[in-house]
């Protein structure tokens, strides 16, 4: 091989050199734009995901659970009012609480909130039961969210927490109180909140959900 042939090979390099580095530039600087821009419609899927949670499809897994029936499974339930058909034999009349209970879930399923609401304070003000009374605490709770009326969400959910410490929605009550606080703009105690609940319900879904949001806090 010639000294000019040699020559003139590395003169090629040479001169494409920067070409090549800065084309592997560009394009390591187009990747991590594009990885920055990935995460960042993460953390939008992620909040989308949790209002979706918390609006919809968490609503609609919670009435599932709440009345023990499948989700594919429904129930003909009827149109009741509290001066009809109801059955007033006992305050602790089995029938009369599963109307009431029954009527007040249907209404959440068709979001009829107003009404829904009214029949679970009735259920709480009237009956006693050590499922369905904690589940009415609960539906108050997350109602008067949807509606806004955060002062008397708190006291629903913490009624659930202190009166029912061992049912199992008192783990997302202490998240629903966290979103609370967040949505008084108290950061420090939605925080706080949050970990709480990822610390002592680390195999429960709100915990899942508690981590998400302080993902999305930092």
């Amino acid at each position: 091989m010639s000294f000019r042939f040699l020559f003139y090979k590395h003169l090629i390099v040479f001169l494409f050199l920067p070409i090549f580095v800065s084309a592997n530039v560009n394009d390591d600087a187009k990747t991590d734009i594009l990885f920055l821009k990935i995460q960042e419609l993460e953390l939008e899927i992620a909040e989308l995901r949790n209002r979706l949670e918390s609006q919809n499809y968490l609503i609609e897994k919670l009435i599932a659970e709440s009345t023990g029936v499948d989700e594919n499974e429904s129930e003909n339930i009827e149109n009741l009012t509290l001066n009809s058909d109801i059955r007033f034999a006992g305050i602790e009349d089995p029938k009369s609480k599963d109307q009431i209970y029954n009527a007040a879930i249907e209404a959440l399923e068709d979001q009829n909130f107003d009404k829904s609401f009214n029949l679970f304070n009735y259920f709480v003000e009237s009956f006693s039961d050590e499922e369905k009374t904690p589940l009415s605490y609960f539906w108050l709770g997350e109602i008067s969210l949807i509606k806004n009326d955060l002062e008397n969400a708190m006291a629903y959910f913490m009624e659930l927490i202190s009166s029912y410490p061992n049912h199992y929605r008192v783990p997302l009550s202490h998240k629903k109180i966290g979103d609370i606080y967040l949505k008084f703009d108290d950061m420090k105690s939605a925080k706080d909140k949050y970990n709480f609940v990822v610390r002592e319900y680390p195999n429960n879904t709100a915990s899942s959900l508690a981590l998400q949001l302080l993902k999305n806090m930092e």
